[in-house]
């Protein structure tokens, strides 16, 4: 896995013109209406989904005997890649990684409604981390001095509506406290400025900020999900902090352009369904401290609409606010 990993680190830093693709030399297998599959990720490499889609694409192409290629379209928090591929035609040939929760102020492309439902790809905690040359005992200290110096006080994420941005706001409902909320255009950049000390806390998804936290060089205050991270079996939980009904977590799903064929699409899940069991993928999600995904097209369909109806209940009694 120490392999894949240091693949897709190298991965990271290529540019769209030189994103990486992988094709396999075998009959395809997927009645795909294009040449290639285009798979876009709307936030800048680095981040969790970023990592995820580069493995999962590369054992993708394995199986279909199609060449993938991954783009990073960043911007607006992913709505400028939704809009994207909700636009294409099937002949273009475009995937899509959609984070989860994300919430807009505005109506953008919804999986159900613009974007057709693939398969739920993976799902899993984010971690609260701070510097540790500037760092506090732990999460009750931090807050606490969050309520007395509330201007001292910002977290990062990877954008506007984000899971890591509502993870924030629900802790801020929470603890009484008022951390402003400093959106980036993905979890590579947060953790650069986090590392540096530009900001005092972020909230991402494991995989970008395990390795500055094995290094010493962020401090993990905690995970926000009822269950540690396996990979890091001594950071508590938001509950075990002093907040015992909180819990939130991130997924991400495939979707695609809804003019592909469904029974394409219906090829393409089994295959994906394959894709998340493969070792290079289990190993993937393992160390991003997520676990894999599957299930039908309907189950995304069914699990998205049960987790925003969760999110959607907090946002309209005004308790989290979507700007910065």
């Amino acid at each position: 896995m120490k392999s894949v990993i240091r693949r897709c680190a190298l991965w990271l830093g290529c540019a769209t013109a030189l994103a990486p693709a992988w094709s396999a030399q075998a009959e395809p297998a997927l009645a795909w209406p294009a040449r290639q599959i285009t798979w876009v990720v709307g936030f800048v490499p680095g981040g969790t989904a970023d990592v995820l889609t580069r493995v999962a694409a590369q054992e993708l192409s394995r199986r279909s005997g199609l060449t993938v290629v991954v783009e990073n379209k960043a911007g607006a928090s992913g709505a400028i890649a939704l809009q994207l591929v909700a636009r294409s035609q099937a002949s273009d040939g475009y995937l899509i990684t959609v984070p989860g929760p994300l919430i807009y102020p505005n109506p953008q492309p919804a999986i159900g409604k613009e974007l057709a439902p693939v398969m739920l790809l993976a799902q899993g905690p984010m971690v609260i981390v701070g510097p540790a040359s500037r760092s506090l005992p732990g999460l009750a200290e931090v807050l606490a001095d969050a309520r007395k110096h509330p201007e001292a006080w910002s977290f990062g994420s990877s954008g506007n509506g984000t899971s890591q941005h509502l993870a924030g706001e629900l802790l801020n409902q929470y603890a009484g406290t008022r951390i402003m909320h400093v959106p980036y255009k993905g979890g590579g950049q947060a953790v650069s400025d986090v590392a540096g000390g530009q900001i005092p806390l972020a909230i991402l998804g494991s995989a970008p900020v395990l390795p500055q936290i094995r290094a010493g060089v962020l401090k993990a205050y905690a995970v926000t999900t009822r269950a540690r991270l396996a990979s890091l079996p001594d950071v508590p939980t938001v509950a075990e902090s002093g907040f015992p009904d909180y819990d939130a977590s991130q997924w991400f799903s495939v979707a695609a352009s809804p003019a592909v064929d469904a029974a394409v699409l219906d090829q393409l899940n089994a295959l994906l369904r394959q894709t998340v069991q493969s070792r290079a993928f289990q190993d993937a999600v393992a160390t991003a401290g997520m676990t894999a995904g599957g299930g039908s097209r309907a189950d995304l369909q069914r699990f998205i609409a049960d987790d925003s109806a969760k999110w959607r209940k907090l946002l309209d009694s005004g308790a989290i606010k979507l700007g910065n």
